[in-house]
């Protein structure tokens, strides 16, 4: 049910054929090959937790919103563990624009004051998070939305953020948090219940302050604590590009450095891949970046040998 042929024929061909909307067409023979593909990384990633970074346009075409509910529920159901932390940058923005405010980043973060705080719990810890929920739900799982208030699971801190151009000062954004501490007892106690988690990426601090936090961020280091076997990133690219536009599909530590610094990945990529970096060199296995806007790029990624988008290594 969760594979249209031209997915099937990728899986054992590495081209793109014809899409088919309608599955009875897909010869029996290839559905059986998909599925013996697939039990290697079954038997390898059973018991094991994989975060997911859930973000672009994979969140706001329905298509692919159906799609990635139902491909999470499949993980769950052959033995995996996924944790969703969600972002929701286009519906806050469509939001804001409706109380006639406009958007603003400094070095990739949103600068939020305290009608923006508003908008982004009401978004995220709502509209987002439950359109989720409900989505999985529908389809058969078993989904819990969370934010960091909830298990005391994201404890935050008010982020200082260095100004490029004048060195030793910081730049106020206003409630962008960083994360002080991540408790993970609430999420584990959901998987070991067979729910999914479910996370909005809203931390907060010991005065009871929200905090908006990078998706990103919260992504690596839920990963990093719960010692995550992949920690997958969904977004609106192939994975990390050079100055060519090629697709990078390695990358060490090191190159990463030479990235930044030649101002290769800039702007909404640099808390990305810096998470990415940062998780790979706290102990999860694999990062990678992917593009959310394939149907079924998750199971692309963990149940085919396909290489498929950017992986970060550690070394």
């Amino acid at each position: 049910m969760l594979f249209r042929c031209k997915i099937a024929k990728t899986y054992l061909t590495g081209f793109a054929m014809a899409d088919i909307d309608d599955l009875s067409l897909v010869p029996s023979q290839i559905k059986a090959e998909i599925l013996a593909e697939a039990l290697p990384y079954i038997r390898k990633f059973h018991g094991k937790t994989i975060v997911i970074k859930y973000g672009g346009n994979a969140m706001t075409e329905e298509r692919l919103k159906h799609g990635f509910a139902r491909d999470v529920i499949l993980l769950k159901l052959v033995g995996m563990n996924p944790v969703v932390v969600h972002g929701g940058g286009p519906q806050i923005d469509a939001a804001l624009k409706k109380i006639g405010k406009q958007g603003q980043f400094v070095q990739g973060m949103r600068i939020t004051d305290e009608e923006t705080m508003e908008v982004v719990e009401w978004v995220l810890g709502g509209e987002v998070q439950q359109d989720i929920v409900m989505l999985i739900n529908h389809y058969g799982g078993q989904a819990v939305g969370l934010t960091g208030k909830d298990g005391g699971l994201i404890r935050a801190r008010k982020m200082q953020m260095a100004d490029k151009e004048k060195p030793g000062e910081f730049l106020d954004i206003g409630f962008v948090g960083e994360i002080d501490a991540i408790n993970p007892a609430v999420v584990k106690a959901l998987q070991d219940d067979a729910f999914i988690p479910i996370i909005s990426p809203i931390g907060f601090g010991e005065d009871g302050q929200a905090y908006n936090i990078n998706a990103d961020l919260v992504a690596g280091k839920i990963a990093e604590i719960l010692k995550a076997e992949k920690l997958i990133m969904m977004t609106n690219i192939r994975g990390v590009l050079d100055k060519q536009g090629n697709l990078l599909t390695d990358l060490s530590a090191r190159e990463i450095d030479e990235m930044f610094a030649d101002g290769t990945i800039s702007g909404g990529m640099l808390p990305k891949i810096s998470s990415a970096l940062d998780a790979a060199k706290s102990g999860v296995n694999t990062v990678h970046i992917i593009d959310g806007r394939i149907e079924h790029s998750l199971l692309l990624e963990v149940l085919t040998e396909q290489a498929f988008g950017t992986m970060i290594r550690s070394h």
